[in-house]
């Protein structure tokens, strides 16, 4: 420590360390996925209530069901980014 002229108490020579910042993190990176249900109005209505009911998605987040254009099928299409890093 060097003494100021100026004051009657000492002066510290350096600046206390400051410890470094933390690096920052990886930006998310996001990919889109789509499901896609295939099965009787029924059947394919069954499963998005079953994934609701696991939290898996809301019902509201799915296609209406299409048709197919085969007999008694439809589909239904749930589409929903993810977290990849």
């Amino acid at each position: 420590m060097l003494t100021d002229p100026t004051q009657s108490r000492a002066v510290p020579t350096a600046l206390p360390t400051v410890p470094p910042a933390p690096e920052s993190l990886p930006e998310h990176q996001f990919e889109t996925i789509r499901h896609l249900i295939f099965g009787t109005l029924t059947g394919v209505q069954l499963t998005i209530q079953d994934l609701h009911s696991k939290h898996y998605a809301e019902p509201n987040d799915w296609s209406k069901p299409i048709s197919t254009g085969r007999p008694n099928e439809v589909m239904a299409i749930l589409t929903r980014k993810i977290r990849v890093a």
